[in-house]
């Protein structure tokens, strides 16, 4: 099979393009080499191999979808933001450039689509209240941020709600720049695979870490940026009071993921669209990632608890492995606590 893979220069990427090759498959390698993404990488100093190109442009890229039986698309702007202003860079790079990448596959008559969403697009995961069953809450106000509040309320009784697992169904409620752009790129998914027709596949993940993450830069990661704090010989600073629920998977995982989900959707029906969550499937608190991430470094230091707050950042979300499983055959490997202990001698991009 031969697979244009866009973002290949990224630690994802890397790990998806090497996932890919030992598998068998050809591989045409593209990436722009963003310095939000790739650290002090620059264009001028692409990884050997790839084709330095800029996905808004992919209706100029020709001879490179020649014989390509699917297109991964992993090139993206990642992270919160660090303000307002990144919104045109989100725009660009995610919303444009999927479309872009969709309208010169459906030019040069490339049907199959593997996308990386994000977790992000739930906004809050799913919440039950002990009287009132399973609702959805709102943003949580500043106000309450402010005063210490960080646990989202019932909407009926203003008791607290309890976590529970989010699943691909759930309605979609972006509630930063990042995950609005990640909803509208699965919307161009699904659109483009009803016109075209084509089939396309949108793999939601959630919290990726492992070697090759940039480091110092808030659009890489909390993961990579504990590592950081490490690094300087500085306690990894944890927001909120640290209980936030995530799903933290490694990035071997997701490799993985991705190669299923090529294979997978040259199965799928014309006009067919699929998303799945891909994560561990091992629940874990911030303050928990940080304090595995320190445990394996020669520092050592406990994590620092800040109560601050970024108002994009959601209280819970954590998602069920079960589709992914049942679909794909994906199951995570790697569990939280083994690898994010490995992950503070990890190699990192400058």
């Amino acid at each position: 099979m031969r697979i244009l893979l866009t973002g290949a220069a990224g630690f994802i990427g890397t790990a998806t393009w090497r996932e890919l090759v030992t598998d068998g498959h050809d591989v045409v390698a593209v990436d722009l080499v963003i310095p939000e993404a790739h650290g002090a990488a620059t264009r001028e100093d692409p990884p050997p191999a790839v084709h330095v190109l800029d996905v808004r442009e992919a209706g100029a890229w020709g001879d490179l979808f020649a014989g390509v039986d699917v297109v991964v698309h992993l090139a993206a702007m990642v992270g919160a933001g660090a303000s307002a202003a990144d919104l045109p860079l989100y725009a660009g790079h995610n919303d444009l450039g999927t479309a872009a990448v969709l309208a010169a596959m459906h030019a040069e008559g490339v049907t199959r689509f593997v996308q990386a969403s994000s977790m992000v697009v739930y906004g809050e995961g799913r919440y039950s209240c002990p009287e009132h069953g399973v609702r959805a809450p709102g943003p949580r106000t500043v106000e309450a941020l402010d005063g210490g509040d960080f646990d989202v309320p019932c909407p009926v009784c203003g008791g607290p709600l309890e976590w529970a697992l989010v699943d691909e169904d759930a309605p979609l409620d972006p509630r930063s720049s990042y995950a609005v752009s990640k909803v509208a790129q699965e919307g161009y998914a699904t659109a483009w695979a009803r016109q075209a027709p084509g089939a396309a596949v949108s793999l939601r993940y959630h919290n990726v870490y492992g070697p090759g993450m940039p480091r110092d830069t808030p659009y890489s990661g909390v993961a990579a940026m504990f590592r950081s704090s490490l690094e300087r010989a500085e306690a990894p600073t944890v927001y909120e009071d640290g209980r936030q629920m995530r799903d933290f998977v490694h990035v071997d995982d997701v490799a993985r993921a991705n190669l299923a989900a090529a294979r997978a959707v040259g199965g799928l029906e014309p006009g067919e669209h699929r998303a799945y969550n891909v994560c561990s499937g091992r629940p874990i608190a911030i303050s928990d990632v940080a304090r595995h991430v320190a445990s394996g470094s020669e520092h050592g230091l406990a994590p620092r608890v800040t109560g601050q707050y970024r108002l994009g950042d959601v209280r819970h979300v954590v998602a069920s492995p079960e589709r992914a499983a049942a679909e794909l055959g994906f199951t995570a490997q790697v569990t939280p606590e083994e690898g994010l202990a490995a992950f503070a001698t990890a190699p990192l991009r400058a």
